[in-house]
């Protein structure tokens, strides 16, 4: 761990009274991880104490740990990615929020803490499910309305559930099952007889 980020990490024990265990460095990046509840009190610590002064949140992301138990350390399935930046001082946390029911993924919102999260919000809970408590306008935001399920989550079929085209007859746009058909792709070998003569 480089200098810069021991400091990082001193300051984060110190402000936040947080253990060894909830902070590690890996790929020279400080992670703090925490349950869903404490993200509120712990993000305004972050932005507010003097020493921290995380005055920017770069990213949101949700991640979903079905397929990977070995990176999961609780255990449970779905978190939310902060990553915020200290402008003033030139440094970077990552703060990971385990979301408490794996049925209803939820977490706390932080829009009143930094409104750019807002979009950011929007696009996770969208994309995996995840609702963020307090959010003054949770609705999808890349995918349409009437779309079924969340694309990004590991249980989500690549094929989707439905399709949706244009109807020229109706003048609208409809839904129905998906129709593709499976099918087996066996590359085609072509040999000549002169191949690799020169």
């Amino acid at each position: 761990m480089n200098q810069v980020n021991e400091s990082l990490v001193e300051s984060l024990k110190a402000s936040l009274k947080v253990t060894d265990a909830l902070i590690c460095c890996d790929l020279d990046e400080v992670t703090l991880t925490l349950e869903a509840s404490g993200l509120p009190g712990v993000m305004v610590k972050l932005r507010d104490a003097t020493e921290l002064n995380f005055n920017m949140l770069i990213d949101v992301c949700g991640v979903d740990y079905a397929d990977y138990p070995d990176k999961n350390q609780s255990y449970k399935r779905f978190a939310v990615v902060y990553h915020l930046l200290s402008t003033d001082l030139n440094h970077r946390v990552r703060i990971r929020a385990y979301c408490e029911d794996d049925e209803q993924p939820a977490v706390p919102s932080v829009v009143d803490i930094w409104p750019g999260a807002n979009w950011f919000e929007r696009e996770t809970f969208d994309l995996y499910g995840i609702v963020f408590d307090g959010h003054p306008d949770l609705r999808r935001l890349l995918t349409d309305y009437g779309f079924v399920g969340h694309p990004l989550r590991k249980d989500f079929p690549l094929s989707g559930h439905v399709e949706m085209r244009y109807d020229p007859i109706e003048k609208r746009v409809i839904y129905q099952p998906v129709t593709i058909e499976p099918r087996e792709v066996v590359p085609r070998v072509i040999r000549e007889d002169s191949y690799g003569d020169v």
